[in-house]
C-alpha cells in the first residue's frame, strides 16, 4: 500500500513539475515576437472564424428554449415580458459563455491537441528544434493567443444571435411585442451583463488552448497516444471552464 501510495505521490509531483516547466516555456517564449506574431492571424482564423457555424447554432437554439421555458415558468405568477429579463441575463452572464466554450472546448481543445501530437509522434517538433526554432514560439504562444482574442468574439457574437433567437420566440409564438421583450431586457440590466461574459471568455480561451497545446507536445506512444491525449485536452479543458465559471461567479458576487 505504501509503495503504491509513493507511486502516485511520486507521479503527482513529477506532473506538478512538467506543468510548471511548461509555463515556463511558454512565458519565455513571448519575447520571440518575430516567431509567433506572423503565425497567430492564421490560427484566429481557424480558432474563431472557423468556429463560428457552431457556435451560433448552440446559440440560436439556446435563445427559442430560454424563452419558451421562461413563459412556461412565468405562467400566471410574473408579467410575461420578463421573457426578455431571463433571456438576456442567462445568455449574457452564464449559458451564452458557458455553452459557447464548452463547444469550442471540444473543437478547438481536440484540433489542438491533435495536431501537435501528430507533430510530435512524426518527429516533426523535433525537426524545428533541430532547426533552432522554439516549438514553443512556433506551435503554442499563436494559439494561445488567438484562442484568448478570438473566443470573446464568437461569443459575444452567439450572446446576440442568441437574444435575437429569443426575441422572435417571444414575438411570434409567445404573443409579445417588441416592446414588451425590450422592456424585460433592460430590467436589472447593468453594463458588467457585456464586459463580464467577454472577460470570462478570454480566460476560457487561454486555458483551453493552453491544455490542449500542453497535452499535444506531451504525447507518447504512437497513434493511441495522440488519442488519449486528445480525450484528454477535451476532459481537461471542460473542466477547467466550469471551474474559471465558478471562479468568476464567486467573483461577480
Amino acid at each position: 500500500m505504501y509503495r503504491a501510495l509513493s507511486v502516485k505521490v511520486a507521479g503527482g509531483l513529477s506532473t506538478i513539475g512538467s506543468v510548471g516547466q511548461f509555463l515556463s516555456d511558454f512565458l519565455r517564449s513571448f519575447a520571440d515576437v518575430e516567431t509567433w506574431a506572423p503565425l497567430t492571424m492564421v490560427q484566429m482564423r481557424r480558432i474563431g472564424v472557423d468556429s463560428l457555424p457552431i457556435a451560433l447554432f448552440i446559440a440560436a437554439f439556446t435563445g427559442v428554449v430560454l424563452a419558451l421555458q421562461a413563459s412556461y415558468t412565468f405562467t400566471g405568477a410574473i408579467p410575461l415580458y420578463f421573457v426578455g429579463t431571463l433571456v438576456g441575463k442567462t445568455l449574457m452572464l452564464e449559458l451564452g459563455p458557458v455553452l459557447t466554450g464548452l463547444a469550442l472546448a471540444g473543437r478547438v481543445g481536440a484540433n489542438i491537441a491533435a495536431e501537435l501530437g501528430t507533430m510530435r509522434v512524426t518527429e516533426q517538433v523535433d525537426a524545428l528544434e533541430t532547426l533552432a526554432f522554439d516549438p514553443q514560439s512556433f506551435l503554442v504562444v499563436p494559439r494561445v493567443i488567438a484562442a484568448s482574442l478570438m473566443f470573446p468574439v464568437v461569443v459575444a457574437m452567439a450572446i446576440a444571435l442568441g437574444v435575437v433567437t429569443g426575441w422572435l420566440t417571444a414575438i411570434n409564438l409567445l404573443e409579445l411585442s417588441t416592446f414588451e421583450f425590450m422592456k424585460g431586457l433592460k430590467v436589472f440590466y447593468e453594463f458588467k451583463d457585456i464586459w463580464f461574459p467577454l472577460l470570462k471568455s478570454v480566460s476560457f480561451g487561454f486555458g483551453i488552448a493552453l491544455i490542449g497545446c500542453m497535452k499535444g507536445l506531451g504525447v507518447r506512444g504512437g497513434a493511441e497516444g495522440v488519442g488519449r491525449a486528445t480525450m484528454q485536452a477535451v476532459v481537461l479543458g471542460s473542466a477547467l471552464l466550469l471551474f474559471l465559471d465558478a471562479l468568476w461567479a464567486v467573483l461577480l458576487l
